[in-house]
């Protein structure tokens, strides 16, 4: 087989598709990479960027759906690619039940199979296959690949998966399976490959704080607990997402007759978080702007930063342990204001974060005084849908790749 293959990612989100094309051999070069947002909203934008960060789409476009986004991205895609074709195309898949626990060759079987996963994560799996099924029709000669979220989560104990539920519903699959997995799988191989393998014996905890948040506590270089459970609704505040919820909400809300179950839906995963508390949106840059003359808003960032406290404290009890934080995502990259209050209150952890470090988003924002290191790592789901794709690829006998 040839050094270099020319891998192409897909992450679809709920209201969002990004994408990347690597050259894979003996290195990891990056050609082009871009993300499609707001799908559904008003002031959608497709942006691409190659490696130098030269731009080579910027439109502000209007995509009703996810079906009419993958006809406007693949149309891009099919003039880009009409000379050089992708040998491999690797697609993440946020939830993978209790079927699939490594990434997995795209065949008919496994279609149907994910098909009827799809009410695990409804938001997320159909547009999710529908991308698949574009790339498959697009790209007919390539290996195609999918690459399961929960994967990272799944040698969890089996008490960590474990809901309060009847026998006859946990045989449905019910359990907690946690999300953000090549998330956290990249940024466990990164600080394997900045501090060296003796990370391993780390007790850590893993902050992905971005429109969808989660934390996983990882020992000995594996999940051991994650805020996420069934569905990636559950654990933290999110932009638009509730996280925890007590049952009996649902319960009353149908009882009363004041939503239905598709408007629970709606409310449960695009009308509540951040844009639910502060009646005004669910970007935090937009609510840190705001906070000062909006009561609201104020009140969306501090529950945002209370409950991550919380969970942090709850994720350390279950390591027996605190030695590092890591902070990812676009908020715990980005949002020097939210680093700082969310590990305000934890001194006695010995979480403290320097100050002037923090303000300059340096790489390690641990305080001298602190006994707890604090590091921020930029997340790279699509390299790691690209690494896993490659290793599937070379495995796979030459008739297995078309």
């Amino acid at each position: 087989m040839p050094p270099d293959k020319k891998i192409l990612t897909f992450n679809t989100g709920s209201s969002s598709i990004k994408f990347a094309l690597y050259m894979i051999g003996k290195e990891e070069q990056l050609v082009f990479s871009g993300s499609l947002t707001k799908i559904g909203q008003p002031e959608g934008r497709c942006l691409v960027n190659d490696r130098e960060g030269k731009i080579l789409a910027n439109e502000r476009i209007v995509v009703p759906d996810h079906a009419a986004a993958c006809r406007y991205l693949f149309s891009w895609l099919e003039s880009e690619f009409a000379d050089r074709k992708p040998d491999a195309v690797g697609h993440r898949m946020v939830h993978g039940g209790p079927l699939y626990f490594t990434p997995q060759p795209v065949t008919p079987e496994l279609l149907t199979s994910l098909d009827a996963l799809s009410p695990y994560a409804p938001q997320h799996l159909p547009p999710a296959l529908d991308a698949l099924r574009c790339a498959v029709k697009l790209f007919p000669a390539a290996f195609q690949v999918t690459c399961f979220d929960t994967s990272f989560h799944s040698a969890m104990p089996p008490i960590a998966k474990l809901y309060a539920l009847p026998e006859s519903i946990r045989n449905r699959g019910v359990q907690r399976y946690g999300f953000h997995g090549l998330s956290y799988e990249y940024i466990l191989g990164e600080l394997v490959r900045l501090e060296g393998p003796t990370i391993m014996k780390e007790r850590i905890i893993i902050a992905h704080l971005g429109h969808g948040a989660s934390m996983a506590a990882v020992k000995e270089g594996r999940s051991i607990e994650t805020t996420m459970g069934f569905s990636p609704a559950g654990g933290l505040v999110m932009s638009t997402r509730t996280g925890d919820l007590d049952p009996g909400v649902i319960l009353f809300l149908l009882e009363e007759g004041v939503l239905s179950p598709q408007e629970i839906k709606v409310m449960v995963t695009r009308r509540s978080g951040l844009l639910g508390v502060s009646a005004r949106s669910g970007d935090m840059r937009e609510l840190l702007a705001a906070e000062q003359s909006d009561s609201s808003a104020r009140d969306a960032v501090e529950l945002f930063c209370y409950q991550a406290r919380k969970y942090i404290g709850a994720l350390s009890v279950v390591l027996g342990g605190l030695d590092r934080v890591v902070f990812s995502g676009g908020i715990g990259e980005n949002s020097t204001e939210i680093r700082y209050r969310l590990c305000q209150g934890l001194e006695f952890l010995g979480i403290r974060v320097d100050g002037r470090k923090n303000r300059n988003n340096k790489a390690d924002l641990t305080d001298e005084n602190g006994t707890v290191k604090i590091s921020v790592i930029k997340t790279n789901e699509e390299l790691m849908i690209a690494r896993h794709t490659m290793t599937l690829l070379r495995a796979m006998r030459p008739e297995q790749r078309g």
